[in-house]
């Protein structure tokens, strides 16, 4: 029988690119219940080199893409064993993310940065890696990947609704888990903020600032992927080739056009909500901390809106892939094809043990 308590330090990126998220969790299996917490966690910032490498590497060349795969896996294994060793922890494994640089299930590619073998040499540490690629090979979105997690730790919620790059959304929909990408989030929202100057929009003050422009609106809201049945994702390739193109004008003022995307982002999300007021729905993510846009979204919907504490909210997806590791060590499904669209369910990832 495999062991029911797991130590696990899940590492997860975003698009956004704030920084690395580190999450040093528990799991623990009971009468075939699972629970989790979070114990330590902290999000370690991105140098500017880093960050300029990372925005800049989908456009490498293969050999240079390929060193740095092993560069930033030996990066994230060396913030992983400093990070340990800061708070004195010892887990029985990393499990992590990566950061994607593509993903293009339609073309049978995605890719996350940091190779897990680089990440066990740096660290150590027996490593859980590449979540996402064989769902992939089995004609599956390979996104999301966090909704097991929602469904199993995270049950007394209607829905579980994730508010990073992109924002996606999981929940029951006759008795099967389905989940898929809604639409940019900060990923559009930071790209936006920094054409003004500014790193990111907190609270949304830079929105407040502007109007909604209806034609534009009306666009955005007309996009073929919105009106495309699930299972679906998202990636930058979609957003700079679908998306961008419609804000990019000489003609109207950059605060009109992002406070239409806040709308845009506010009318997109609360369209996947149905049901009685009584429903509870979870926001985690970085877009949790924008009073703007949650104030938007609640303005949308009749639902139960909550916000739990600081920790789920920035550490939930590194919590999850945590366990979304536990999981593939106890050869358990963790990706569902009812959310992807893959031939079946998998298990997902590369372990790399030392």
């Amino acid at each position: 029988m495999p062991p029911k308590k797991y130590k696990v330090l899940g590492i997860m990126s975003g698009t956004s690119m704030d920084g690395v998220d580190l999450a040093f969790c528990h799991f623990t299996k009971n009468d075939e219940i699972w629970q989790g917490d979070i114990v330590v966690a902290e999000t370690i910032p991105y140098s500017s080199a880093w960050k300029e490498k990372l925005w800049n590497s989908y456009q490498m060349e293969g050999y240079q893409l390929m060193k740095t795969d092993m560069e930033y896996g030996h990066y994230l294994g060396t913030i992983a064993k400093n990070f340990l060793t800061r708070h004195r922890l010892k887990p029985d494994f990393i499990s992590s993310h990566g950061h994607t640089i593509f993903h293009n299930p339609a073309e049978g590619v995605t890719f996350q940065l940091g190779n897990g073998a680089a990440i066990a040499a740096a660290s150590n540490i027996t490593t859980v890696s590449n979540f996402r690629t064989l769902d992939v090979a089995l004609k599956g979105q390979g996104a999301p990947l966090v909704p097991i997690g929602d469904a199993i730790l995270f049950s007394g919620y209607d829905y579980c609704l994730n508010l990073g790059g992109f924002a996606n959304v999981s929940f029951f929909w006759y008795k099967r888990r389905i989940a898929f990408d809604i639409c940019p989030v900060n990923f559009v929202i930071n790209r936006l903020a920094r054409t003004l100057g500014y790193e990111y929009d907190q609270d949304g003050q830079l929105a407040r600032k502007g109007k909604v422009i209806v034609p534009l609106l009306k666009t955005l809201n007309k996009l073929p992927y919105y009106h495309q049945p699930y299972p679906k994702s998202l990636g930058r390739e979609w957003v700079e080739e679908s998306f961008l193109p419609h804000l990019e004008s000489d003609h109207i003022d950059p605060y009109d056009v992002l406070r239409t995307v806040y709308e845009h982002i506010a009318i997109q999300i609360t369209k996947v909500f149905s049901g009685k007021p009584t429903k509870k729905v979870l926001i985690t993510g970085g877009g949790a901390h924008n009073k703007f846009l949650v104030e938007l979204i609640m303005s949308h919907t009749n639902l139960k809106v909550e916000i739990p504490d600081h920790t789920i909210v920035d550490f939930k997806e590194a919590m999850i892939f945590a366990f979304l590791g536990v999981l593939r060590v106890r050869e358990e499904y963790n990706c569902l094809a009812s959310v992807t669209g893959a031939r079946h369910d998998n298990v997902g990832g590369v372990i790399y043990k030392i």
